[in-house]
């Protein structure tokens, strides 16, 4: 059973794209501290890519919110990371989940020193693929690059060689 806890970038994107979906049908159980929840639904709902969709995916029971214990952890450590990325880290620690669905390359680092298994957007599309619940990955990768988000071309290339998308 492969349990996750995601950060609010994969979350943003997945829904910009339309397939946070594929979260759940890939994964046994999706979790997200209550920061994660804040930043997507409540920073900014009516601007925000994501915070109908996971209000929605919460309010379904597809994505479960968690509220850290240590706190104090993420307090002292806010400024190394965004507060939403610490308590992923967190949470995980306190839940004894290994998989981390996290983007940015600094909180992907901060996870793997603390032992934990860290997964980007590219990652989980990939796996999506490879279990049939998309039938390509290019598409979803042009469409977030065509959004601003930062994939460098050789990210790009690997991402389609591993999908078996590029000889």
């Amino acid at each position: 059973m492969i349990k996750v806890i995601c950060n609010s970038s994969p979350i943003i994107a997945l829904s910009f794209i339309g397939k946070l979906n594929l979260l759940w049908e890939i994964f046994d159980e999706v979790m997200i501290p209550k920061e994660v929840y804040r930043e997507v639904v409540e920073a900014n709902p009516s601007s925000n890519y994501g915070a109908k969709e996971l209000e929605k995916a919460v309010d379904e029971g597809k994505i479960m919110v968690y509220n850290i214990k240590n706190q104090k952890l993420v307090d002292d450590l806010y400024g190394k990371l965004h507060r939403g990325e610490l308590e992923v880290i967190v949470a995980a620690r306190e839940l004894n989940v290994t998989d981390v669905v996290i983007d940015e390359k600094a909180a992907r680092s901060f996870a793997e020193a603390m032992l934990l298994q860290s997964i980007g957007i590219i990652g989980v599309l990939i796996i999506a693929k490879k279990k049939g619940k998309i039938s390509e990955i290019k598409k979803y990768l042009d469409l977030l690059i065509k959004s601003n988000y930062r994939i460098s071309k050789k990210l790009y290339e690997n991402a389609l060689r591993k999908a078996e998308e590029l000889d």
